[in-house]
Formats: C-alpha cells, structure tokens, sequence
C-alpha cells in the first residue's frame, strides 16, 4: 500500500517550519521529506523527528544560492567543487537523521545553448553523479535525480523521464536513482499510468510525489485519477514513499480529505 510523506517545504506554511513535524504527526503521516535542512543543526532535526515517531525519507543536496536564482549546480560546468563539497555536507545530514536519499538537482541552463554546450553540461552532470553515487553509497544513501517541467522552472537541464532512465544506465550506479513527480511528469509528459508500469517494476524509482495539476494543490484538485494511480501504485508493488509535494488551498489539515479517503478505503 502506498506509504505518504508529508512535504514540509509546501504543506503546513501556516506554522513555523520547525512546528511543522508535529503538525504533521497530528494528521497521522509516519514520514517527512522537505527541500533543504540546513538551516537547522541536525541535532534538532533528529530530536522533532524521535519527538513525533516521524521518519525522514527524503531532503535535497545544497542546490547552489537559491536565492540569487541558482536551481541545482550538479549539470553547470565550473562548480564541481560546490557539488562536492555540498554532497558531503549533504551525507552528513543523512547520516545524522537517518534519511536514506538525498536529491541532486541539475541547475538551469541558457535556452540559446549550443548543441555542444547540452553536450558539456550532460557530461559535467554524469561525473558529478558518479561520484556523488559513489560516495552515497558508502553511507547507505540512495542519489536521486527528478525532471522538472519548464512551466514551473524555465531552463531545468532535466524534464523528461527518459532523459533521467539514460543518466542512470550511463552512470550505472545501483544507488543512483529517479525522483518520479507525476505532476512534473503529467505536465511534461502525461501518460502516468504506463509510465508507472513500465518505470517501477525496473526498480529504478526510489521515490515518488504528488500533486494536483495543474495548480499543484491537493493531488485531488485537477486532473489526475489519483485513485487509479495509487491502485496502480499499489498492484506494482512499489514499497518506497509518495511524497506529497503540493500547495494547500487552505489550511493544510483541512484539505486532507484525500488522504482520509484513501485511508478510510485501506483500513
């Protein structure tokens, strides 16, 4: 049965971010993902995890300044050093809350980029994968890589799923894995149904989100069958988490009734 990991970057913007884990447990998820910890001494991330019997399942690798604009700095030739440096950073987070992945974003590229400019970023993307996954693995860490629509993110290096499926079998690396967003990929692509079949049963998905499209709120709003993928989710078998990676209309809580639904019906 689907297992679902509450974002707390998106959901529960009415608390501060670090009241946020007991909000979360009070609706009754088991797990968490968000984008960046870093902010936060990992001491005190681990204690409102163990203070609310959540599980951390997912956070990001540092994306370069996200202020200033930058999406991800794994696929920009010149930073390789940040990417290094910013994926150790990234395992010690790991290590010290216990979360089994971490995401590394691509970053974004020029829309007038020459055919051999693609070429320079792709191959700068696969050495810094390779080397992020070796150095995962060693702490028991799965690397994750998500295409992302260019509606949302104009200029993202990775948008499609076979694009991301190539990265892996070119890096070859069993830790290194794809970050399956169906609302990115519904945008993008569509056919979330026979992506989901033919995807996961390769055991190549380490993670799954959701959302509403296409004004990422409630996976419910909108036009995915969400009820009909998760039953598919479910037949395939997946064992990993569906994070849920969307904006509440309103309150968080109040707009769950998806998920209560969906619990009513497995209980």
């Amino acid at each position: 049965m689907p297992r679902f990991a509450a974002n707390l970057s998106t959901m529960y913007a009415e608390h501060d971010f670090p009241d946020r884990f007991a909000a979360a447990a009070a609706d009754g998820f088991e797990a968490v993902e968000y984008l960046f910890p870093y902010d936060y001494d990992a001491a005190e991330l681990r204690r409102r995890l163990d203070d609310h019997g959540l599980r951390q399942v997912l956070f990001n690798a540092p994306a370069g300044a996200w202020q200033a604009g930058d999406r991800g700095i794994a696929a920009l030739p010149g930073r390789e050093g940040q990417v290094r440096s910013g994926i150790d950073r990234a395992l010690e987070y790991a290590t010290a809350l216990g979360c089994p992945r971490v995401h590394m974003m691509a970053g974004l590229v020029r829309s007038n980029a020459t055919p051999a400019q693609l070429t320079g970023h792709r191959d700068t993307y696969l050495a810094n994968l390779t080397w992020a996954a070796e150095r995962a693995a060693s702490a028991g860490v799965d690397i994750l890589i998500e295409p992302i629509n260019h509606r949302d993110m104009p200029g993202y290096f990775l948008t499609t799923q076979a694009e991301a499926h190539a990265l892996l079998r070119d890096v070859g690396a069993a830790n290194l894995k794809v970050q399956l967003d169906l609302y990115h990929c519904q945008i993008v692509e569509g056919d979330l149904t026979a992506t989901l079949r033919r995807d996961i049963p390769t055991g190549r998905v380490g993670h799954l989100q959701v959302a509403g499209v296409p004004e990422r709120h409630e996976p419910d709003h909108g036009e995915l069958d969400i009820h009909h993928l998760f039953r598919v989710i479910d037949d395939l078998g997946f064992d990993g988490w569906i994070g849920c990676e969307y904006r509440p209309m309103a309150g968080t809580s109040e707009g769950l009734g998806w998920l209560d639904a969906y619990r009513g019906a497995h209980a």
